[in-house]
């Protein structure tokens, strides 16, 4: 059962647009550092009295471990958009959002009978990290090629809690935003992931796009337990329309689990079970030994050989995202510590981008 508690915010830590960080002193005496989304609860002040679920600390999680304020029991929201469709739809924070589809967004009418991307290339993801390696891969072979984010709502549902997408936008490594399902605040708003996918390219005029979820991945230890999964749908969805579609590998040779070391077994699944169509893998180039231990990983995986691989050379992501002073984190680990995951999602990058150019 969710947690809630009601306190005063004592101080506006960090406030950027469609989020803001503050701490919140609770009764009797706890303070607490708590994420609010001013679209939905109005301006947060100094002083105003609050309601915080506080769930996520109370159970001392890693993953979403942080107070959210519910209520502003002092100031209403102030705007409301111009769309009727619902996100978080029956429950009590549902909100209205204009959806690039819908007949009162003004794409309504280029995307009414669209149906295809036009041979797009679709990047993937199965973390949200990848797409910081994903994005720069594309603009390092293809540096005025329009990149759209497709954020599906597999993990956090508001856009505006990603800090990677803050800092590629700022980058100029990210041009368009599209947060499907539940998700929301994206540039463009769409029902599900075709709808998204059109939208980027149709109504953003995106020339690749990187898919996959935002912040945080559940997991649960079982075979199919996890959010991830998501990858082979993602896949599948860009076949159907006419894309190219590209697996971004998860890869460490770093985590201390055993399930995820070389390829992760959420990568293995997603591509062996998941995606039913034909994809292709981009397999990054590693020192001889971890390329022969994702070779082998893929061949035993009883599944993947239905797929396409193409090696490719992530290194161009990295540098990248060096030159724009981005040093992104997976599980904890940055990119100039543990370069592998970076290099494997930057090969899938790449690839798209050559393929985008080309």
């Amino acid at each position: 059962m969710a947690v809630f508690r009601e306190g005063v915010v004592s101080k506006v830590r960090d406030e950027r647009p469609g989020r803001v960080l503050v701490s919140v002193a609770l009764d009797p005496g706890d303070e607490i550092v708590a994420v609010a989304y001013p679209d939905m609860i109005g301006r947060l002040e100094t002083g105003d009295r609050v309601v915080v679920n506080v769930t996520a600390l109370e159970l001392d999680l890693g993953t979403g471990g942080a107070g959210f304020v519910l209520w502003n029991l002092d100031r209403d929201a102030e705007d409301r958009v111009a769309g009727h469709i619902m996100k978080m739809r029956y429950t009590p924070w549902q909100r209205e959002v204009l959806a690039a589809e819908a007949p009162e967004s003004p794409h309504h009418e280029v995307l009414a009978g669209a149906t295809s991307i036009g041979g797009a290339p679709v990047v993937a993801c199965g973390l949200h990290s990848q797409v910081a390696a994903a994005v720069a891969g594309v603009k390092a072979v293809a540096p005025t090629a329009r990149v759209g984010y497709l954020m599906t709502d597999a993990a956090a549902l508001p856009l505006a809690l990603s800090d990677l997408v803050r800092s590629l936008r700022e980058a100029g490594l990210m041009d368009a935003t599209c947060t499907t399902g539940h998700a929301f605040g994206g540039d463009l708003e769409a029902t599900n992931v075709f709808a998204g996918m059109v939208a980027l390219v149709r109504a953003a005029a995106c020339d690749v796009i990187v898919a996959g979820m935002g912040p945080g991945v559940v997991g649960t230890g079982t075979r199919l337990g996890f959010t991830a999964l998501e990858q082979g749908q993602l896949l599948d969805a860009a076949t159907a329309l006419g894309g190219r579609s590209i697996a971004a590998l998860r890869v460490s040779f770093d985590d201390e689990r055993e399930r995820h070391q070389g390829i992760s077994h959420h990568t293995l699944t997603a591509l062996a079970l998941a995606a039913r169509d034909p994809a292709t893998i981009a397999v990054p180039k590693l020192t001889p030994e971890r390329s022969n231990a994702i070779a082998r990983q893929l061949r035993d995986s009883g599944g993947c050989d239905r797929h396409a691989t193409r090696i490719v050379d992530g290194r161009p992501a990295l540098t990248v995202l060096e030159s724009a002073g981005l040093d992104p984190t997976t599980m904890g680990r940055p990119m100039s510590e543990s370069p592998d995951p970076f290099l494997a999602a930057g090969a899938a990058g790449v690839l798209a981008g050559e393929w985008s150019a080309g």
